[in-house]
């Protein structure tokens, strides 16, 4: 049995005439320690479908099983990753950090979140940061915060919605193999979905890719990425088998595109 299993999930938002359907028939199973990335165009209900998964939105139909259990709410044993940071602006970094660790380990002294707190950032390069407030971070900074705060909490579940959209090229290259690292390790991996629209992030980072349309079956079949993890951008640039997956998920996600006409150019 799948560690994450999730079947004919739908939901729609609006009622009436205004009604519109975000997902339909959604079906998708993740293994433990496991990195499925699902791909798609801004619209099509990726975030929804994150959301739902993760326990912040019900959905209408359909049944969500980690673990064997039904999905009930936010599931404790795991962390969320938005593309906003969500720091409180008035914390400091380690503040930030350790106010999560206190609510996953409330038995812990507060000396103990303190210093849970500063090995993860430490771990993201924030070593010397720890006192800083986020108005004093770069975007970069904050979002390495976030992802430190994530991983303190020691999740067995990982959700990530765009974590790196708004970032420079040479920012984002580093979080992601710092994430790469972080949810591979041999000691404790960690199982993880991320939402991206970028089709080379998930290329450079995922066991299996789920590209995911517009279309009446929201969500495409999973293709595979058999390629040994941490990868390098310019290895999966050069590769035949990166090369045949991208052209699969650009074939399945434009599939169902409607071409311009020349009247909507004008």
């Amino acid at each position: 049995m799948a560690f994450i299993s999730i079947e004919g999930v739908s939901k729609r938002f609006g009622s009436g005439r205004d009604a519109r359907t975000v997902l339909s028939d959604a079906t998708l199973s993740v293994e433990r320690g496991e990195f499925v990335s699902i791909v798609g165009m801004m619209g099509c209900g990726k975030s929804t479908f994150l959301k739902i998964l993760a326990g912040l939105i019900t959905p209408d139909a359909g049944t969500i099983r980690i673990g064997g259990t039904a999905l009930n709410g936010v599931q404790p044993n795991a962390a969320i990753v938005f593309q906003n940071y969500s720091l409180l602006p008035w914390f400091s970094a380690l503040e930030n950090v350790r106010l999560a660790v206190e609510a996953a380990f409330p038995d812990w002294s507060k000396a103990q979140q303190k210093a849970q707190a500063t090995r993860h950032l430490e771990v993201v390069g924030l070593g010397k940061a720890l006192q800083r407030r986020p108005g004093q971070l770069s975007g970069g900074m904050r979002q390495r915060v976030a992802i430190a705060r994530a991983f303190a909490i020691e999740p067995e579940i990982l959700f990530l919605d765009e974590p790196f959209g708004a970032l420079d090229a040479l920012t984002r290259e580093s979080l992601q193999q710092e994430l790469a690292r972080l949810t591979s390790s041999a000691r404790r991996p960690v199982t993880t979905v991320m939402i991206t629209n970028s089709v080379e992030e998930a290329l450079l980072l995922s066991d299996r890719i789920v590209p995911m349309t517009k279309g009446p079956q929201a969500l495409g079949h999973p293709v595979r990425v058999d390629l040994p993890r941490p990868r390098a951008a310019n290895d999966i640039m050069h590769d035949d088998h990166a090369a045949h997956v991208r052209a699969h998920i650009v074939t399945s996600l434009t599939r169902d595109m409607k071409p311009v006409s020349k009247q909507q150019v004008a």
